[in-house]
């Protein structure tokens, strides 16, 4: 029980979120919004007597049925949930009011951001906020290495095009694809975090004194392969490690005062799994 009121809170706070930047930010702006509140605008400009949130609620309907038979009830569940919450609350604020017009460009990075950061939040629950989340989930098992925030960037250019069409207005597109991509990213930061992992391959010829210091300092484990110089022939020891963010400097440090002649490659590396880093998820997006 307390996982899953944990569950459906985090997914109720991050539906609010997502609704309060389309009104505070989108609606008032008249920013285009994307996905199937991109819809619901379009809709709403040839009958304004229907509210966007019924009309998203409506249109996600036969969206829900393919994602329940290709992803399962939980993701039916919650994602309902959130569909109500976010329809209900549009309607909720933008009856409310007070909202008042700013600088387009503003609101499109204002409301991008705090659309991401609630869209993260439901996303990091397995649910959905509908629409073209749920498409992008449905990529997401077809093309399982790309991050869920750029997936959902596909169909959302689709719906942007016809908002742009609806208000006569170029900009209001524009405006809506830089709230998208600033909303994008800031998915991808609440789902995958700020602190992202590298991964080091280091060529030396004291790679016993590097690898120790790595494990016994670091407490990373170091993996040893063997390698053979391209042009001399000579035969290699390449140590393999992976690390977080914060700890390169160190590493780096380490590698020079035991060899300044150390050859060094620092890449980044996204979803370590293992020993003090992640652990796999089979339903992880």
């Amino acid at each position: 029980m307390k996982k899953f009121l944990r569950t459906y809170g985090i997914v109720f706070v991050g539906s609010l979120l997502f609704s309060l930047a389309f009104s505070a930010f989108f609606e008032v702006n008249q920013v285009g919004m994307a996905g199937m509140t991109g819809l619901g605008q379009v809709i709403n400009v040839f009958l304004p007597q229907i509210s966007v949130g019924v009309i998203g609620f409506v249109l996600n309907v036969p969206i829900f049925l393919v994602g329940w038979k290709l992803l399962g009830f939980h993701l039916l569940a919650s994602s309902l949930f959130s569909m109500f919450v976010t329809s209900a609350a549009m309607d909720v604020f933008t009856r409310m009011g007070g909202f008042s017009a700013m600088d387009p460009m503003l609101a499109s990075l204002c409301g991008g951001a705090l659309m991401g950061l609630g869209l993260g939040m439901v996303f990091s629950q397995g649910a959905t906020t509908g629409g073209t989340d749920i498409i992008g989930r449905l990529l997401k098992l077809k093309f399982p290495w790309l991050p869920l925030g750029k997936l959902v960037l596909v169909p959302d250019l689709a719906a942007l095009v016809l908002v742009a069409i609806a208000f006569g207005r170029l900009e209001a597109a524009l405006y809506g694809a830089v709230a998208m991509f600033v909303s994008s990213q800031v998915t991808d930061t609440v789902l995958y975090g700020l602190d992202s992992s590298k991964v080091a391959y280091i060529i030396s010829d004291r790679w016993r004194e590097i690898a120790g210091v790595l494990m016994d300092r670091q407490g990373r484990g170091v993996t040893i392969l063997h390698g053979e110089g391209g042009y001399t022939g000579d035969e290699k020891r390449v140590l393999l490690v992976a690390f977080k963010q914060k700890e390169i400097v160190d590493i780096k440090r380490q590698v020079h005062e035991l060899d300044e002649g150390a050859f060094l490659i620092v890449c980044d590396a996204r979803d370590v799994l293992g020993e003090g880093f992640g652990e796999y998820r089979q339903d992880e997006i």
